[in-house]
Protein backbone atom coordinates (compact mmCIF):
# COMPACT_ATOMS: atom_id res chain seq x y z
CA UNK A 1 0.00 0.00 0.00
CA UNK A 2 1.22 3.49 -0.82
CA UNK A 3 0.34 6.76 0.81
CA UNK A 4 0.45 10.25 -0.62
CA UNK A 5 -0.14 13.58 1.06
CA UNK A 6 -1.90 16.25 -0.99
CA UNK A 7 -2.45 19.89 -0.18
CA UNK A 8 -5.87 21.44 -0.83
CA UNK A 9 -5.04 22.63 -4.34
CA UNK A 10 -3.62 19.25 -5.36
CA UNK A 11 -6.65 17.45 -3.95
CA UNK A 12 -9.00 19.65 -5.97
CA UNK A 13 -6.93 19.01 -9.10
CA UNK A 14 -7.01 15.26 -8.54
CA UNK A 15 -10.77 15.46 -8.01
CA UNK A 16 -11.15 17.35 -11.29
CA UNK A 17 -8.96 14.94 -13.27
CA UNK A 18 -10.72 11.85 -11.94
CA UNK A 19 -14.19 13.32 -12.63
CA UNK A 20 -13.22 14.20 -16.20
CA UNK A 21 -11.83 10.72 -16.77
CA UNK A 22 -15.01 9.12 -15.41
CA UNK A 23 -17.13 11.38 -17.63
CA UNK A 24 -15.14 10.39 -20.72
CA UNK A 25 -15.43 6.71 -19.92
CA UNK A 26 -19.20 7.04 -19.39
CA UNK A 27 -19.48 8.57 -22.86
CA UNK A 28 -17.45 5.71 -24.31
CA UNK A 29 -19.53 3.08 -22.52
CA UNK A 30 -22.69 4.56 -24.02
CA UNK A 31 -21.22 4.72 -27.54
CA UNK A 32 -22.98 2.13 -29.70
CA UNK A 33 -20.09 2.07 -32.19
CA UNK A 34 -17.76 0.32 -29.72
CA UNK A 35 -17.83 -3.47 -29.49
CA UNK A 36 -18.15 -5.59 -26.37
CA UNK A 37 -14.44 -6.28 -25.80
CA UNK A 38 -13.60 -2.59 -25.81
CA UNK A 39 -16.49 -1.77 -23.50
CA UNK A 40 -15.36 -4.53 -21.12
CA UNK A 41 -11.86 -3.04 -20.99
CA UNK A 42 -13.28 0.43 -20.38
CA UNK A 43 -15.57 -0.91 -17.64
CA UNK A 44 -12.60 -2.53 -15.86
CA UNK A 45 -10.68 0.74 -15.98
CA UNK A 46 -13.79 2.61 -14.84
CA UNK A 47 -13.92 0.47 -11.68
CA UNK A 48 -10.34 1.37 -10.82
CA UNK A 49 -10.79 5.10 -11.40
CA UNK A 50 -14.11 5.03 -9.54
CA UNK A 51 -12.46 3.47 -6.47
CA UNK A 52 -9.77 6.17 -6.57
CA UNK A 53 -12.43 8.86 -6.79
CA UNK A 54 -14.38 7.25 -3.94
CA UNK A 55 -11.51 8.00 -1.57
CA UNK A 56 -11.83 11.76 -2.00
CA UNK A 57 -15.45 12.39 -3.06
CA UNK A 58 -18.51 12.92 -0.94
CA UNK A 59 -21.26 10.27 -1.15
CA UNK A 60 -23.47 12.73 -3.04
CA UNK A 61 -20.80 13.35 -5.69
CA UNK A 62 -19.95 9.67 -5.83
CA UNK A 63 -23.53 8.61 -6.50
CA UNK A 64 -23.39 10.50 -9.81
CA UNK A 65 -20.79 8.04 -11.08
CA UNK A 66 -22.15 4.80 -9.61
CA UNK A 67 -22.90 2.32 -12.38
CA UNK A 68 -24.90 -0.81 -12.75
CA UNK A 69 -21.91 -2.77 -14.00
CA UNK A 70 -24.03 -5.64 -15.35
CA UNK A 71 -25.03 -3.29 -18.16
CA UNK A 72 -21.44 -3.03 -19.43
CA UNK A 73 -20.25 -6.64 -19.25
Amino acid sequence: MLGILFNDKECKELDYVLRKELDEMLLDLNDSRLDGDIKTAIAKRYKIIFRMYARIASPKELSRYALNMRTYR
